[in-house]
């Protein structure tokens, strides 16, 4: 290791040798993994939430539509905020407000302090989550798309444990108010492990990776910031990726949302053969964030995207036509595999496109989640109209569009 390399693992506070790239590396995918763990917990005890608070499916609608909005209002602030020296105090406070969202969840008695917990858990998530994103980036830019890869995996992983963590809980004669206990320890945990590293607002522009913090932020402030978004959003490369990002989503969380409807309510099977389907759909989607990993090391991203999205349309009419369950059920499976790694290329593709403003583009991806949250909306209502079996053909705009708009060579430098 040369004199400068060993000079970056010092951390600026203390003048001593730091924490490796590698642990902040672990300690950035275990937020996520929490976050997705929180996530998968609470879809998992959304029916001992209803019974013991008393909640109707309204209840439930607005819990999940205002602190959503709120979030997507507040975030892209905090996120213009993380290209500047405070990214730390950000991530930090995130963290804190994370946790004590949790504590608040596990404590609430009725629809108001819920919501309260929930307004106060997503802008908290959008700090403490996306901007250890934004770091995760930063620390490797010539490795975007095999971080973002760990990433998705350690939310899949997420996902899928915290319904068996919920479920283990439960047999054990504690209630979902425990383990969401247990999660607030998990996340103060978490904040006093990430105080150990600065965060600067930008990672070491290229060669090899250095730790986050190794260098002096640049002189950003967020109205600087916002101009910056401003000026990206002109260029039709960050405009492409955003739009790929949501279009992508319809065959992601869009898909999945509707997954158990369709089983049952199109291909008429029961209500646990529908939640079989689940099943498959999160095993096999973690299988196959688990295997983009190493892929990415061999295959160039975008090659990979256009070569799935073309297999894409072949095997999701096949999964709609077929008749028998079993080969329905394979045939889900084989689509869970192939869409696998597309949210994290296309968000690695979009941090490429802003370098070193990786907190601009975090908002921009905010601001733009406020359209592409219309898409679910406009799904129900065609579904309402036309019938859900009708409404799933729509889901083929996303790989259509990936055919369409991916480039076929990727840039090798880019600027904001």
């Amino acid at each position: 290791m040369s004199n400068q390399a060993r000079s970056n693992t010092a951390s600026p506070s203390t003048g001593t040798r730091g924490p490796t790239l590698s642990r902040l590396t672990f300690i950035l995918l275990a937020i996520e993994f929490l976050d997705e763990l929180v996530d998968g917990s609470r879809q998992a005890a959304w029916p001992l939430i209803r019974r013991d608070l008393g909640l109707s499916y309204t209840d439930i609608g607005l819990l999940l539509t205002i602190p959503n909005f709120v979030g997507n209002i507040i975030e892209p602030p905090l996120a213009l905020l993380g290209d500047t020296r405070h990214r730390r105090t950000v991530i930090l406070s995130g963290g804190v407000c994370f946790a004590l969202a949790l504590l608040l969840v596990a404590r609430s008695s009725g629809f108001a302090s819920l919501l309260m917990a929930f307004v106060l858990f997503y802008p908290a998530g959008g700090a403490f989550v996306s901007l250890s994103q934004a770091a995760l980036m930063d620390s490797a830019p010539a490795r975007r798309e095999q971080n973002m890869a760990r990433w998705a995996f350690a939310g899949s992983l997420g996902i899928v444990a915290g319904s068996l963590a919920l479920n283990a809980t439960i047999a054990t004669g504690a209630g979902w108010r425990a383990w969401f206990g247990v999660l607030c320890v998990v996340a103060v945990l978490l904040v006093l492990a990430a105080r150990r590293f600065t965060f600067n607002a930008h990672g070491r522009a290229g060669g090899t990776p250095a730790q986050v913090g190794s260098r002096e932020d640049a002189p950003v402030g967020v109205r600087q910031g916002a101009l910056d978004a401003l000026r990206a959003l002109r260029r039709g490369e960050v405009r492409r990726w955003l739009v790929l990002l949501e279009l992508s989503d319809l065959m992601l969380d869009g898909f999945h949302g509707f997954l158990a409807l369709y089983f049952v309510d199109v291909v008429g099977v029961s209500d646990a053969q529908a939640g079989v389907a689940i099943a498959v759909w999160t095993g096999v989607g973690l299988s196959g964030d688990l295997l983009l990993i190493p892929l990415l090391e061999r295959v160039r991203g975008l090659s990979y995207l256009r070569w799935s999205a073309l297999a894409m349309l072949f095997l999701f009419p096949a999964f709609l036509v077929a008749s028998n369950l079993y080969f329905k059920l394979a045939l889900l499976g084989l689509i869970g595999i192939t869409n696998a790694g597309w949210y994290s290329i296309l968000k690695a593709q979009l941090y490429a496109a802003m370098p070193e403003r990786s907190g601009a583009a975090l908002a921009l991806n905010n601001v733009s989640g406020l359209v592409g949250g219309m898409i679910p909306l406009a799904l129900g209502l065609f579904a309402e109209r036309f019938g859900l079996g009708s409404m799933m053909w729509l889901l083929l705009a996303g790989p259509l569009a990936f055919l369409v708009a991916i480039p076929r060579r990727e840039k090798s430098s880019q600027t904001c």
